[in-house]
């Protein structure tokens, strides 16, 4: 069905209700409305790597671990994956009358805002820091889960609009103050792309404001939104987000004055309660029947798109769909694609005639807990990096484990028992061949605003080291002389310094999913070789001159980093070799050739990426930015042509005001497995293959 059949159906509906009863249905929790035969629907659902909060479903590895996997056909089969899972839900429910939160076909994934500032909680449910690597990759997932039948599969939300990366404990009242060149460069273009290029069909508002107006009735953003995109679909406010205007950013003085501000701003779905004022607003002459109209129709305009009233080709979806045999073998194939390789001395893969007794250590080494980030539903199987590393091992090679740490400082009861469990790791460390030490966090200290506990309440990293615990494990480790594998499992960027100094391999799980465990195991003893890629830039430590409060790119993420990192975004080793020792230029700019080698001994996947660097501009970034990857497949010793295309805005620049001009004529584009600085260079040992480009 296309949206004007779908609309035209909507208007005719709608126009049957009064004001009270399209009033009704603005709220995420809409109530049925029997006389016209339309059923209760619950607007909320949640979809970042799964279907989340809503019982049984497949475990993908959280959106960060996604978007190391820089693989565009996989999040738009992941997300088939989630709609399909979706549907055999909602068939389900609906057929027992069960309409209730989490059970709809309205996924508010994924998260498309900029992983900014590596403290922020819930950059773990991103695509990372670069906006066309946000905007790519959220575009293949809207693809997948919408689908391309008669009728939407599901309908996805980009959120939060606009200009959102904590910090958490204050986005009910904080002002995020932005330049108008950072906003177009960095905040808006991932939006810009799910609207245009993918036609999401819905968009989530920020809670905090942005250059003085709330996020969820922002005149300016809603004009680019609707008036510069031509988006069509609906929007949604976060859920409360409209009660902050009075209560915490004091715009309004009511809840009918909030409530009437995002109405008469585009606001069209309150996911909270201050619409239930909307009806007092009307009759105080506050919001007039027209746009509550509006609103209406674009909400049954989707429910129309859905096939919410007639007879659908996914219907017959069954439940037994669900965490189907096909669907856990996605799901590890994302795990796997996902984990970033960081350092490697030759240690791995582990040969098991050489491994005798290997030691598995950390407070996540068997954790459930640590594997699936937030926003996750439930599996029915967990494999954890020890259960994964088991069944590799067999019965060759003898596996010793220990805790060894708590996961934070406020669990320790006792110092004694603390000490207890690091000389137990020590003694099982010494028994050992090799160590796998599994350290890191979980979504109890990193995450949304009230969701994590005790010290970490405000659901951000206080700062980018491992909890006190596990650094005293990391160092009493290293001080055993043993050859030590460290696995982190965390969402986001942290200080691994000491670790890469002191350790043989370094390995970056993120959140893998519950089947997370296996696809470790099965790099670790080489049944496959590591081939992610880091969405965002690891520093070397905390850099206190960036104030989390600053929205200023000045100093933030790869394209304006002043200072080295320890891992640079882009990076990531392989157990190949891989290298472009050619490369061409399309003629009209907009696809490069690249010519790669495996010079290596194992076959592997491995990124092409380009990035395109504007000289003659004052206006470009100091660093060239991303604007194109693909990834490949390259057996050993193979020569492979591969096609990337780039970026419709490669070889343009955003200026001081905000507009989108020419970068030049004269450009430099890097074509590689990383992007063209001396600390890539100096880690994986080539540097990318610089192109000169003109254009007229």
């Amino acid at each position: 069905m296309n949206r004007e059949e779908a609309r035209l159906r909507a208007e005719e509906l709608v126009g049957r209700m009064s004001v009270a009863e399209k009033i009704s249905q603005l709220k995420y929790n809409a109530p049925q409305i029997e006389r016209l035969g339309i059923p209760a629907y619950n607007w909320w659902g949640e979809a970042l790597h799964g279907v989340a909060r809503a019982g049984q479903a497949t475990s993908f590895p959280q959106a960060i671990g996604m978007a190391a996997t820089f693989d565009c056909e996989l999040l738009q089969e992941v997300a088939g994956v989630i709609a399909t899972e979706g549907r055999a839900k909602y068939n389900a429910y609906s057929e027992h009358g069960d309409r209730d939160i989490y059970k709809g076909l309205t996924f508010w994934s994924p998260n498309i805002n900029i992983f900014r500032d590596p403290h922020w909680g819930r950059g773990q449910e991103t695509y990372g820091e670069d906006p066309y690597l946000s905007g790519t990759l959220g575009s293949a997932f809207v693809r997948g889960l919408q689908g391309d039948g008669e009728y939407m599969k599901a309908a996805a939300c980009a959120k939060h609009f606009a200009v959102h990366s904590g910090p958490e404990a204050i986005r009910h009242s904080f002002d995020a103050k932005v330049s108008a060149k950072d906003l177009r460069e960095t905040y808006l273009p991932a939006f810009e792309m799910l609207v245009e290029e993918a036609g999401v069909e819905a968009v989530m508002g920020a809670y905090n404001r942005v250059n003085g107006e709330p996020a969820c009735a922002s005149k300016a953003l809603t004009e680019i939104l609707r008036s510069e995109w031509g988006f069509e679909g609906h929007f949604v406010s976060d859920c409360w987000a409209i009660r902050d205007f009075h209560e915490n950013h004091h715009v309004t003085e009511t809840a009918e004055e909030s409530a009437a501000l995002a109405m008469n701003t585009g606001c069209d779905l309150n996911c909270g309660d201050t619409f239930l004022h909307l009806l007092d607003a009307y009759e105080k002459g506050l919001v007039k029947e027209e746009r509550i109209t509006e609103a209406c129709v674009r909400l049954f305009t989707t429910r129309y798109l859905l096939g919410l009233f007639d007879e659908t080709e996914y219907d017959d979806i069954p439940y037994a769909a669900v965490e189907c045999p096909e669907h856990l073998s996605l799901a590890e194939k994302a795990a796997r694609e996902g984990i970033v390789l960081l350092k490697n001395d030759g240690i791995l893969p582990l040969k098991k005639d050489k491994v005798k007794t290997l030691a598995v250590i950390g407070p996540n080494a068997n954790s459930r807990v640590a594997l699936v980030g937030n926003y996750h539903g439930t599996a029915t199987e967990y494999i954890t990096p020890l259960d994964g590393i088991l069944r590799c091992a067999g019965d060759e090679i003898r596996v010793l484990y220990s805790e060894g740490s708590d996961i934070k400082d406020d669990r320790i009861e006792h110092l004694a028992f603390e000490n207890d469990r690091i000389s137990e790791a020590v003694i099982v460390a010494e028994e050992s061949d090799a160590v796998v030490l599994v350290v890191g966090l979980n979504e109890t200290l990193e995450g949304e605003e009230g969701d994590t506990g005790n010290s970490y309440a405000s659901g951000d990293k206080l700062d980018l080291y491992l909890p006190k615990p596990q650094r005293t494990l990391v160092r009493a480790l290293a001080e055993t002389g043993k050859p030590v594998i460290l696995c982190l499992i965390a969402g986001s960027a942290m200080d691994l310094s000491f670790e890469q100094e002191h350790f043989s391999a370094v390995l970056q799980l993120w959140y893998p999913g519950a089947r997370g465990g296996k696809a470790l195991a099965e790099i670790l003893f080489g049944e496959v070789s590591p081939s992610g890629k880091l969405p965002v830039t690891f520093p070397h430590n905390d850099d206190p001159s960036l104030p989390f409060e600053d929205y200023s790119m000045k100093g933030r993420t790869y394209r304006y980093l002043e200072a080295e990192p320890l891992y640079p975004f882009g990076y990531g080793l392989t157990y190949g070799d891989v290298f472009v020792k050619d490369a061409k230029v399309s003629e009209d700019g907009f696809s490069v050739t690249a010519v790669c080698e495996n010079a290596g001994s194992m076959e592997t996947d491995d990124v092409i990426e380009v990035y395109v660097e504007c000289p003659d501009s004052p206006d470009a970034p100091p660093h060239p930015s991303l604007k194109g990857f693909a990834r490949t497949h390259l057996l050993p010793g193979e020569t492979k042509e591969v096609i990337v295309a780039l970026d419709r805005n490669a070889y343009t620049v955003i200026n001081d005001a905000g507009e989108r001009v020419s970068g030049g004529t004269d450009f430099r584009l890097h074509v590689g497995t990383s992007q063209p600085d001396a600390r890539s260079e100096a880690l994986t040992g080539h540097k990318p293959l610089a192109v000169r480009f003109k254009r007229k």
